[in-house]
């Protein structure tokens, strides 16, 4: 009788064992409705015999954008329906909200994670002051948002130095500002400049088709570099690209480049790199903290994601990018545990829905779903993690709702953290160490052995 041929996935562990070679493996290309950008957005390089080793340390740093403790506490004040959050429940979120409304958080808390509320440190309330707070970054400076659009000097400066008109220069939500601005943009060529609802920043938006990207970019960093010139207090200035897809609608594309304000100082990605332990941005993470990282994750398009994981868009027409972070969460986790890094690897992810999407809206039930949705997938990172590793969970600010627009707050901020194998002590990392999100990452830097560093470098934002 003819013997059955044995199929690669049985010959697979004798294959890897006695076999070294490299795949070059990419986790997205960055595309957007049938375009891509000009660089592959990460790439790992594997060994085979690197496949075979595993269990390195992990700490997953999950920032819930806009998710403060007093924003949730007014989602659940103005929404009647049943909230299902079993995995924040036993984690511990019902423990730091008010006391009426933890019933609303079942199952209870099972007592095996940290959870408290930190009040944020720094003086405004952004998501790029927040997210460089956990960093390590203390900034005391205040930004105000510029109800009147930008000063007339300023503009006429930078149309003097980018070769274009510029006009609307008004406050408007970034779809508005599109809306209401496109024909004229695309007729005249001059960029749509206009000032952020809620962040102290200037936004160009322009098609791709009337000014190509590279440009945009020049645009955006010319944008920013004039405002430091000028002593005008922005902390970035966004080239806001779009498209209009084949039914004429606009998009907007992953080609968007943020001009950032300097840190000015190290911060806990750059000790961690510095000390050999791999750090992956997800999301705008790197957009908010600027500085070098291993790899940045950004997925844009459902190609990527892994159906298996049953991953939801919760808006109706998808306009949500969570599943594209979550997603890029669990691919920076695979490479976590399945590439030789002995001394670790640090992933953070930034979840932006519950700000973009339903926040500034005041969506309260969208982001109830959001939050929902969230609490869901907890489980799959969980699953990827082994004994010892970490997973945390916080926000950057909280949001405001008010009459016309949701503002971002300084409120109290959820700090979650759970020990894979241990109770709410951590396994013996100190907490309440460091003020505000800087405690977040002072248990980061301890879980890797250079709190020392760490607690050197926190400071005042130059």
């Amino acid at each position: 009788m003819r013997k059955k041929r044995r199929g690669f996935m049985e010959c697979a562990p004798l294959f890897l064992s006695c076999v070294t070679f490299t795949i070059y493996y990419n986790f997205g290309i960055n595309w957007t409705n049938g375009r891509a950008s000009e660089t592959p957005l990460l790439k790992y390089k594997f060994e085979a015999g690197d496949l075979m080793k595993s269990n390195s340390p992990v700490v997953l740093l999950l920032v819930v954008d806009a998710v403060g403790v007093s924003t949730v506490e007014h989602l659940l004040r103005n929404y009647d329906k049943k909230v299902k959050l079993p995995n924040l429940s036993r984690l511990g979120f019902g423990e730091i909200v008010a006391p009426e409304l933890k019933p609303r958080f079942a199952p209870a808390y099972t007592g095996r994670s940290y959870a408290v509320a930190v009040d944020q440190e720094s003086a405004t309330a952004d998501s790029l002051v927040g997210h460089r707070e956990m960093m390590g970054v203390l900034d005391d400076r205040t930004y105000d948002l510029f109800n009147e659009g930008f000063p007339k000097k300023y503009l006429a400066e930078l149309e003097r130095r980018i070769g274009r008109k510029t006009f609307f220069n008004k406050m408007a939500a970034g779809m508005e500002a599109i809306e209401l601005n496109a024909e004229e943009h695309e007729r005249t060529g001059r960029p749509i400049a206009y000032a952020s609802k809620c962040d102290p920043l200037i936004q160009l938006a322009m098609n791709e088709d009337i000014i190509p990207v590279a440009e945009q970019h020049k645009i955006a960093d010319t944008a920013f570099a004039l405002a430091m010139e000028m002593g005008i207090p922005i902390t970035r200035a966004i080239a806001r690209a779009y498209i209009k897809n084949s039914e004429g609608d606009i998009v907007r594309t992953s080609n968007r480049h943020d001009a950032v304000l300097p840190i000015g100082q190290k911060t806990l990605v750059d000790i961690l790199r510095d000390n050999n332990i791999w750090t992956v941005a997800v999301g705008k993470t790197s957009d908010l903290v600027n500085t070098a990282y291993h790899a940045k994750v950004k997925l844009n398009h459902e190609v990527f994601i892994d159906p298996a994981l049953g991953l939801k868009f919760v808006h109706p027409m998808k306009k949500d990018t969570n599943p594209y972070c979550i997603q890029g969460a669990i691919n920076a986790l695979a490479g976590a545990k399945h590439i030789y890094r002995p001394r670790g690897t640090f992933i953070f992810a930034n979840l932006v829905d519950t700000d973009s999407v339903y926040g500034h809206t005041r969506d309260i039930a969208g982001a109830i779903r959001s939050i929902e949705e969230i609490d869901r997938v907890i489980p799959l990172f969980e699953s990827r993690l082994d004994k010892g590793d970490l997973l945390i969970i916080t926000a950057d600010h909280g949001m405001e709702h008010k009459e016309d627009y949701g503002y971002h707050s300084r409120e109290p901020l959820p700090f979650i953290a759970a020990r894979k194998g241990y109770d709410h002590k951590l396994g013996g990392l100190k907490t309440g160490v460091c003020p505000g999100l800087t405690d977040i990452g002072h248990v980061t830097a301890q879980f890797f052995g250079v709190q020392k560093e760490y607690r050197g470098i926190i400071g005042k934002a130059n």
